[in-house]
């Protein structure tokens, strides 16, 4: 006997759900776009009320009797109405709130962002830019996915100058070098991850050993040490003389037992007793600024082969000076790095203990399975970040994070926090569509700075 899946209720009712999720982002990008334009206290009351009213429908439906057809049809009204006043340029009156969102030119601004889909392409954070091409060769060779974005992470992992990954990575509070990292293969949808591995440099190779040696998708702490050197990788000391160096001039930053006694002559010279040497001394800058503002680092790297199959792996070394043990997002499948092979995969990099909070990686790749464009699905995560914090400004400043994205048409996407890093260049990720690999600015919800809380 066959059972033929019903119908769902805009097909049935002769509306196209593509164009349906396009309404409806349409109305919720503006909506924030009206918000930002409005002082910081306007911003914080209206848009905690406008957030609300979008989504008490979805979150809080026990506090109404709410049929899933009374909720559709409700829903495609208003969206209806946002789009007939966007085609003859009226403002769109919110139900209860008294307010009235304009819309039009920002929403369509910002789905342009959206690269025209090709196959292959691989993305990943800003700090894989110089590895894509190897990446992009597996691809051309009918190579497997999630061998495309190891070749990529894994050059991060080696090289000792990023001090946010791997091998140079800077070391948690106690000076030990602490790595997590996952990987998901969308093929097969298998996963693998380890968390607070230690003297290994490449965590995120060790994650798939788990994937394909193992009946388990997560090791941690000792256990995942002692396993990658089971299967023959080599230990290593990982903290490199810069990054001890950093470490130590955060030690005597924080805590006066770290630096020179009061009876020394250099009682209050810390830093020019650790830098002796012209060499060193060098490095004052950069120590000054990892120890004034902890960089969190990371790189995710998403990879899309011809057939339309995605991997996807997240790997680092994670915040700076952090408490022994800490795990942060990178190594949680759903939150770090997120793949369903029939619609796309999604990254972080950032706050992880942001992301957690919403799932993101997942948050986005279901967002784009109901036809949200991967950009913006990208935005959607971080707007729900920012509703966790009511819409206050003054704490959203203290951090930043960024998704990424790409579906399985080829197409992709990212969101930054904020618009610019502390140096003030535009946050950006990498992408090689085939031609070649280019820097490609994310699209931030605040222009301005987020801090390293």
């Amino acid at each position: 006997m066959r059972f033929d899946r019903p119908d769902p209720p805009s097909s049935r009712l002769g509306f196209d759900a593509r164009a349906i999720a396009s309404i409806r982002r349409n109305l919720l990008a503006n909506l924030w776009a009206a918000e930002r334009d409005t002082s910081q206290s306007g911003l914080v009351e209206t848009g905690r009320r406008n957030y609300a009213a979008l989504r008490i429908p979805i979150r809080e439906a026990q506090m109404e009797k709410w049929t899933r057809r009374k909720f559709f049809l409700s829903t495609l009204a208003g969206s209806v109405a946002a789009s007939a006043a966007k085609a003859f340029g009226a403002g769109v009156p919110i139900d209860g709130l008294g307010t009235t969102v304009t819309t039009g030119t920002r929403a369509t601004a910002r789905e342009g962002v959206a690269a025209q889909g090709k196959r292959p392409l691989i993305i990943s954070a800003h700090n894989g830019l110089p590895h894509l091409d190897g990446g992009m060769e597996i691809l051309r060779k009918g190579g497997d996915t999630l061998d495309a974005a190891l070749a990529v992470v894994t050059k991060v992992e080696d090289d000792p100058n990023d001090t946010s990954v791997g091998y140079g990575g800077l070391p948690n509070e106690d000076g030990v070098v602490q790595l997590d990292a996952c990987v998901m293969h969308g093929p097969t949808s298998r996963c693998g991850a380890v968390g607070a591995i230690e003297r290994i440099k490449n965590p995120s190779l060790v994650a798939k050993t788990v994937m394909d040696r193992t009946n388990h998708t997560f090791i941690v702490g000792r256990g995942a040490t002692r396993l990658a050197e089971d299967f023959g990788f080599q230990p290593m000391n990982l903290l490199t003389d810069r990054a001890r160096l950093a470490w130590l001039a955060w030690k005597a930053s924080s805590s006066k037992d770290w630096r020179p006694g009061l009876d020394s002559p250099e009682w209050n010279r810390a830093l020019a007793e650790l830098l002796d040497t012209p060499e060193k001394l060098a490095l004052r800058a950069w120590i000054e600024d990892v120890v004034a503002h902890p960089p969190t680092g990371t790189i995710n790297c998403l990879a899309l082969n011809e057939k339309g199959d995605i991997s996807g792996t997240t790997t680092t070394s994670g915040l700076a000076w952090k408490i022994s043990g800490r795990v942060g997002d990178s190594p949680l499948i759903g939150d770090g790095c997120f793949v369903d092979n029939e619609v796309g995969g999604a990254g972080s990099t950032g706050r992880g203990e942001e992301n957690i909070k919403i799932c993101g990686a997942h948050t986005v790749v279901e967002l784009m399975r109901h036809g949200i464009s991967p950009t913006d699905a990208c935005v959607e995560a971080l707007h729900r970040v920012v509703h966790n914090y009511t819409f206050d400004k003054s704490r959203l400043k203290m951090f930043d994070l960024q998704y990424y994205a790409l579906n399985k048409n080829g197409e992709h996407g990212a969101a930054s926090l904020w618009s610019s890093d502390a140096s003030g260049n535009p946050i950006s990720y990498a992408v090689h569509d085939g031609s070649q690999a280019r820097s490609v600015p994310c699209t931030p919800v605040f222009q301005g700075v987020g801090g390293d809380y």
